[in-house]
């Protein structure tokens, strides 16, 4: 028996032991508890995925001091991440929904953290960027099965949806603390530990998952059309590609209008090859479904003003009021810090109201956020900026527990998978659109501040756009 093997096996008995069951009369509580590991071990590997989406930014200076990159090189090392986890996200709700979520979360994981430990030692820029696209990877193999089994484990309706609340509150801590841990880590021991924190977390969320996540069998006779796959990876590739790389090679440029044109006609033959399966991967009746295609529209607009705004405040705190990362990272806690609290209350409120009513009030907190902070210049002081910064972050994480149970609810509950992976594709196509649309108006408009008064005020309207769509078209309850 391996090393692995004995050390799951010992910490499985001696939890499990913990809470013995007594024959003939299960206690409740060993149940809730086994439940609130397998909710703990799922989140170790949300967290890392999401944690790894901002984390990095903070240590791009250290690497270009010690590789002597080019700006070309440290983009890559963002983008190359969010290109693949985007572009392989419906691929990986698929694969989850046919093989099964548990055992194609564990080789994300796996994959993950193998990709993270290879990213600490790598010598040279190559072999990083190398790294980064198989973290993201399996990144995108973790995120829509991680939903999927959240959605087994928690089979009552308010038990999923408070689990839901904590998985979002994961998911906002870990964006919101991205600048912050990096900064301290990178300050502290340098850049290579914000990718060794991943190693530890993963193997704790491999041992919890292994040990006490249910497994869930998988539907073989699901649809994987080999075409469908094809046209779909290389559509929201394209898609990312080309708003990734919209303001550097300019969007009236060749390869640009080459890669919006590609991601138009692969977007075409997916949805005919999908239309005439018999058997397809993503079934197109369920954006028959209202709550369904609202919800995800607003996970579309709820990213595209949330990471624009992210983005452009943390230029502002940089070049304009002149913060180190790490200050900027500090400056941004009040939007980050609200989140967990904020994203429990919705678990909590979705399960008495259904999604409905926490998604109107958290858009609409948001939106107005949005636009008082048009109001900030060079000359505002930061304690009145907090409360703009507050009422972000509470919009938000309010919002989007909320807006995953009125995905995962309106679907079977063995298509949870590729529910989850369409909602996770939405809103990474829109974290990607918004900082490169509204990020380049920083760009247009020779005004830093002006250009950033604009995309606050197109972030807010977005916001805004969900309230009305969640009032008037997701389910109530």
């Amino acid at each position: 028996m391996s090393n692995t093997r004995k050390a799951q096996n010992t910490i499985g008995t001696f939890i499990v032991n913990a809470y013995p069951a007594v024959p003939g009369q299960e206690k409740p509580g060993r149940n809730q508890f086994i439940r609130n590991l397998c909710l703990a071990a799922i989140c170790f590997g949300f967290f890392m995925v999401i944690l790894d989406t901002t984390v990095v930014d903070v240590a791009l200076p250290g690497l270009q001091r010690q590789f002597g990159a080019s700006i070309a090189e440290l983009q890559w090392v963002v983008d190359g991440y969010m290109l693949v986890y985007a572009g392989l996200l419906l691929t990986a709700g698929a694969l989850g929904d046919r093989l099964g979520n548990k055992r194609i979360f564990l080789i994300g994981l796996v994959l993950f953290t193998c990709a993270s430990a290879l990213c600490g030692i790598a010598p040279d820029m190559s072999l990083l960027q190398f790294a980064r696209v198989a973290q993201g990877l399996g990144a995108a193999l973790q995120v829509p099965a991680s939903l999927a089994l959240l959605n087994h484990t928690f089979p009552d309706a308010r038990e999923r949806d408070r689990a839901i609340g904590i998985w979002g509150a994961v998911a906002g801590i870990a964006a919101g603390a991205g600048p912050v841990i990096g900064g301290l880590l990178i300050n502290v021991l340098g850049w290579r530990s914000i990718f060794f924190l991943n190693v530890p977390l993963g193997l704790a969320g491999f041992l919890l998952t292994w040990r006490f996540v249910p497994t869930v069998p998988g539907l073989p006779q699901r649809g994987f059309d080999p075409g469908a796959q094809v046209a779909g990876i290389i559509a929201l590739g394209l898609l990312t590609l080309a708003s990734i790389q919209g303001n550097a090679w300019g969007w009236n440029s060749l390869p640009i209008l080459g890669a919006l044109a590609g991601f138009i006609v692969a977007a075409l033959l997916f949805l005919l090859i999908e239309r005439s399966s018999t058997n397809p991967i993503l079934p197109l009746h369920f954006f028959a479904s209202p709550t369904f295609s609202a919800a995800t529209t607003i996970g579309l607009l709820l990213n595209f003003a949330f990471y624009a705004q992210l983005f452009l405040v943390s230029i502002f705190f940089q070049q304009i009021w002149g913060y180190s990362a790490l200050i900027t990272g500090l400056a941004l806690l009040p939007e980050g810090g609200v989140i967990a609290i904020s994203s429990a209350l919705s678990g909590k409120v979705t399960a008495r109201t259904g999604p409905r009513l926490p998604m109107v009030i958290g858009l609409c907190i948001g939106g107005f956020g949005f636009w008082l902070m048009m109001l900030i210049n060079s000359n505002t002081a930061y304690l009145l900026l907090c409360p703009m910064l507050i009422a972000i972050g509470f919009g938000i994480s309010f919002t989007m527990p909320a807006m995953t149970t009125a995905v995962v609810s309106s679907v079977p509950r063995e298509r949870s998978g590729i529910a989850s992976a369409v909602l996770n594709t939405s809103r990474q196509v829109g974290e990607v659109l918004g900082v490169a649309l509204l990020g380049s108006l920083i760009d247009v408009h020779r005004a830093f501040m002006t250009g950033m008064h604009v995309a606050l005020g197109i972030a807010g309207g977005a916001f805004l756009l969900g309230a009305v769509l969640s009032f008037c078209f997701v389910q109530r309850a």
